[in-house]
């Protein structure tokens, strides 16, 4: 069984579904079950430490509630991956997973030139079917699908075709560039996963995710890059400080 050695008091007024849950929880939070790793199944787990399957469920459900267990369909119960809190800052999530300590994993989907469309040409400053950049990636980290990201970024901004972007962060090319950007405006929402996001994010159809729209400027007041990025819920999430003044 994927986890720690139970030891329950049956005497105890404390119901077993919840010394089981807490149990579980000290495991996933001191790093004795790692985040990914599968536990048996609630007729196993049951079965080892005497109790009815009813109990053992209702203790999976406690760590499903809080966010640390998730059941998946064709897989079973995993522990959920550490979720990635990102403070609202003109920051990449490159950079972002990086000072973090992750080691984040990019997949370039595709990158090439096309039209602007209206909202990409309204973002960018440009006219309607100006060529841009367009590159679309998937992010992971700890081999889980993190997001989804769609960059546009003018032409004459820099030529995309002349780096590694599976290898390289897009703000870390953009500086390396020459790009000082200053200040960027942000758009945070939510709404469900279409077939290929899904697919691409490991979810269904219709699951919700986390957005976000960026344009980013430079120290000139040039819109320099665009981004139309979805990311996983149970993996992510923004934060930012409020303060009275």
């Amino acid at each position: 069984m994927a986890g720690p050695r139970f030891t329950l008091d049956r005497s105890s007024p404390v119901p077993l579904y919840f010394q089981v849950a807490e149990q579980f929880e000290k495991a996933i939070l001191d790093g004795t079950i790692a985040p990914g790793e599968r536990i048996d199944n609630e007729i196993s787990l049951a079965a080892d430490l005497g109790l009815s399957r009813p109990t053992m469920r209702q203790a999976i459900q406690v760590l499903v509630d809080k966010g640390m267990l998730v059941r998946k369909r064709g897989v079973g119960t995993q522990v959920v991956h550490g979720k990635i809190r990102r403070s609202v800052e003109l920051t990449s999530l490159h950079d972002d997973l990086s000072a973090a300590g992750q080691k984040p994993r990019t997949e370039v989907i595709a990158i090439g030139r096309v039209p602007a469309d209206e909202d990409v040409a309204r973002e960018l400053q440009l006219s309607k079917g100006a060529d841009v950049w367009s590159l679309e990636r998937l992010r992971f980290v700890d081999k889980e699908p993190l997001a989804l990201m769609h960059n546009f970024i003018p032409i004459d901004v820099v030529d995309l075709e002349q780096v590694d972007l599976a290898e390289t962060g897009l703000y870390a090319y953009l500086r390396d560039s020459g790009i000082v950007m200053r200040v960027a405006r942000q758009r945070i929402g939510a709404r469900g996963a279409t077939v290929d996001e899904g697919r691409l994010l490991r979810e269904r159809k219709g699951a919700p995710l986390l957005t976000m729209q960026r344009t980013a400027y430079d120290n000139a007041g040039r819109a320099v890059e665009y981004g139309r990025h979805a990311y996983r819920p149970d993996l992510y999430a923004f934060e930012l400080t409020l303060v009275d003044r």
